[in-house]
């Protein structure tokens, strides 16, 4: 190993896939650095929600191959962590529901999300959100 530090159990964000896919190099570089690719089945369904033709899905197929990425499913419990996080933050600060989804899921396995959007993640109370800087 040529002296990089790797880490395991975070959770990736739709946005920082996207910009891996778009061959942002500090997103390339940023996973690179994880031990492996963990995200939440609502980012592989929001990045399938956006591709344009089949290359793009073939790309995106290979690029998770590669990395030996976990996709990590929504399970009842993070199901209702979303709903009790929904009930008492969109309101006040408009918590989305796939935010709403992917914040439970790192709750619920006890990881921090790595995302562009650290607006969307921080008032979640007890989740740990590192900022992803494109």
């Amino acid at each position: 190993m040529s002296g990089q530090v790797h880490e395991a159990g975070m959770l990736v964000d739709t946005d920082v896939l996207i910009e891996h896919l778009r061959g942002n190099p500090n997103a390339t570089r940023r996973l690179d650095e994880l031990d492996t690719l963990t995200l939440s089945a609502v980012s592989y369904l929001e990045v399938l929600q956006g591709m344009r033709n089949k290359a793009e899905l073939l790309a995106l197929k290979k690029m998770l191959e590669k990395r030996s990425a976990t996709l990590l499913p929504i399970t009842e419990a993070i199901t209702q962590r979303a709903i009790e996080l929904m009930e008492t933050i969109t309101l006040s600060h408009g918590l989305q529901m796939g935010d709403g989804l992917i914040a439970a899921t790192a709750l619920e396995h006890g990881i921090p999300v790595l995302t562009g959007n650290v607006k969307h993640f921080v008032t979640v109370p007890g989740l740990r959100v590192e900022a992803f800087v494109r």
